[in-house]
C-alpha cells in the first residue's frame, strides 16, 4: 500500500503520478483535437469537390476533375455506380477501415439521389501518425524527467528530516549535556517539528531523573530499617531459643539479607544503566537451591506439591541477587494462585521453568501481564502488580528471555532462558 511506502518514495511516486496525469491529459486532448481538426478541414474540402463535380463537370457533361486519390460514385450514374460498402453510409463525413486500408467518404443526398466522394488517407495517416509518435515521446520523456525531478526534489526535502530522526535516534539526546536540537533548523516545519522534539526529550529526561532519584532515595532510606532488623536478629540468635523459634529467626535473618541485597541492587540500577556491569558469581543450581529451601516448606504448607527437576545442568556463572529476583517472583506467583495441584520448577541448561496447576491466563493478556501495576482477572492480596514488571525488567536488561504460555489442562508455565532464547 502506498501509505506503507517510505516517505521520499511517496514524494516521488506522487510526483510521477500527477506528471503522468497532466501529460496523459494533454496528449490526449492534442490527440482529440487532431482528429477533430481533420474531419472538420476533410470535409469541407471534400464537399467543395463533391460540389464541383455536381455543379459544374457534370452539367457540362465533363469526367469528375479529381485526383488520383479521390474517386467519384452516384446512385443514378450507371458508369459511377456506388460500390456496396459504401452504399448505406450516412450523410456526410464517414471513415472508413478496408483491412489494412483507410479512406474518407463524403456523402450527399440530393433529391433521393446519393453521391460519394471517396478519398484514400495513406499521405495524412502517415503525417498523422508521425504526430502522434511525437506526442507519444513526449508524453514518455516526461514520465521519466518527472521520475528524476521528483527524486531530486524529494532528497532535498528528506534530507533535514532524516538528519533530524538520525539526531533523535542518537542516545546521546537524552543525555542532560545534549543541545537542543531546534536551533540547528529554520522555522518552519521540520524547525516546528524538532522544537516539538525537544520539549519531549525534556519532558522525558525530568521523569527519568525523578525515577532515578526516587528509587535512589527509597533505596537509600530503607537501608537503615534493615540494619535493625539484621541486628536485631544477631543479638536474638545469641539467646536461648527454642528450635521452632531459631528456624523462624533464621528465615527472618534470611529474608532480611536478601531485601538487603535487593535494595542494594535497586541502588545500583538507579545509578548505573548498564546492568550487565552487576557480579556474576553464583550458578543456577545455587540460587534455586536456596529457593528450594525458602519457597519448599510454604507451598507444602498449601497442601500444593512440590516438584523439583533437573533437566541438565548449567555451567554460567549469575548475578545472585537479579536471579534470585526473577525466580523468587515466580515462585510466590506460583504460591498465591495456586490453590490445588502441583508447583514444578525445573532447572535446565541455561534457563529454567515455574509450571503450576492454578488458574490459567488468557492468551490476550501474556503481554499485559508483564506490565507495571497490571494484575490478573485472579489476582489476589494486596500486591501491587509489579513483581512480573520487575522480573521483565532485569530479563531485558540482563539479555534474559522470558516466556509465557499455559499447560494442555490447567495452569501456565513461565519460561526464562539465561542465554537470551525463550
Amino acid at each position: 500500500m502506498l501509505s506503507k511506502q517510505p516517505f521520499m518514495r511517496r514524494i516521488v511516486i506522487a510526483f510521477v503520478l500527477m506528471t503522468t496525469l497532466v501529460s496523459g491529459a494533454f496528449s490526449l486532448s492534442i490527440v482529440a483535437i487532431v482528429h477533430l481538426i481533420e474531419e472538420h478541414l476533410v470535409s469541407e474540402e471534400m464537399e467543395r469537390e463533391l460540389d464541383v463535380v455536381l455543379h459544374q463537370d457534370l452539367k457540362n457533361n465533363q469526367a469528375p476533375r479529381l485526383d488520383s486519390s479521390t474517386r467519384f460514385y452516384a446512385s443514378n450514374i450507371d458508369a459511377y455506380a456506388i460500390p456496396p460498402q459504401y452504399a448505406n453510409l450516412d450523410e456526410g463525413f464517414t471513415e472508413v477501415v478496408e483491412g489494412d486500408e483507410a479512406y474518407y467518404v463524403y456523402t450527399q443526398i440530393i433529391n433521393d439521389q446519393r453521391y460519394l466522394l471517396v478519398q484514400e488517407q495513406h499521405e495524412f495517416e502517415k503525417r498523422e501518425q508521425a504526430l502522434f509518435n511525437v506526442v507519444l515521446a513526449c508524453f514518455l520523456l516526461s514520465v521519466i524527467g518527472s521520475l528524476g525531478l521528483g527524486w531530486v526534489m524529494a532528497k532535498k526535502v528528506m534530507t533535514p528530516v532524516s538528519k533530524l530522526a538520525q539526531q533523535v535516534r542518537h542516545r546521546d539526546q537524552l543525555l542532560d549535556l545534549a543541545p537542543p536540537l531546534a536551533p540547528e533548523y529554520p522555522d518552519d516545519e521540520v524547525g516546528q517539528l524538532a522544537a516539538a522534539f525537544d520539549g519531549t526529550l525534556g519532558r522525558l529526561r525530568q521523569s527519568l531523573e525523578r525515577e532515578r532519584l526516587f528509587t535512589s532515595d527509597v533505596s537509600h532510606e530503607l537501608r537503615t530499617p534493615l540494619m535493625i532488623i539484621a541486628n536485631s536478629c544477631e543479638l536474638l540468635d545469641e539467646a536461648e531459643l527454642p528450635a521452632l523459634q531459631k528456624d523462624q529467626l533464621g528465615r527472618i535473618e534470611r529474608a532480611s539479607k536478601d531485601m538487603h541485597d535487593l535494595v542494594h541492587t535497586f541502588l545500583q540500577l538507579a545509578r548505573n544503566k548498564d546492568y550487565q556491569t552487576f557480579s556474576a558469581s553464583s550458578s543456577l543450581r545455587q540460587v534455586a537451591e536456596e529457593q528450594i529451601e525458602t519457597w519448599g516448606p510454604l507451598l507444602r504448607e498449601k497442601g500444593l506439591d512440590f516438584q523439583v527437576v533437573n533437566e541438565g545442568d548449567d555451567d554460567g556463572l549469575y548475578n545472585p541477587t537479579l536471579l534470585r529476583t526473577v525466580m523468587a517472583n515466580l515462585l510466590r506467583n506460583a504460591l498465591h494462585y495456586t490453590e490445588q495441584g502441583f508447583v514444578r520448577l525445573t532447572l535446565k541448561p541455561a534457563g529454567f521453568t515455574v509450571e503450576n496447576s492454578g488458574t490459567e491466563i488468557p492468551e490476550q493478556q501474556h503481554e499485559q501481564i508483564f506490565q507495571p501495576f497490571v494484575r490478573g482477572e485472579q489476582a489476589r492480596g494486596e500486591g501491587l502488580g509489579l513483581g512480573l514488571s520487575i522480573v521483565k525488567r532485569i530479563c531485558v536488561h540482563q539479555g534474559w528471555q522470558i516466556s509465557l504460555h499455559n499447560l494442555p489442562d490447567t495452569g501456565s508455565c513461565f519460561s526464562v532462558s539465561l542465554k537470551g532464547v525463550a
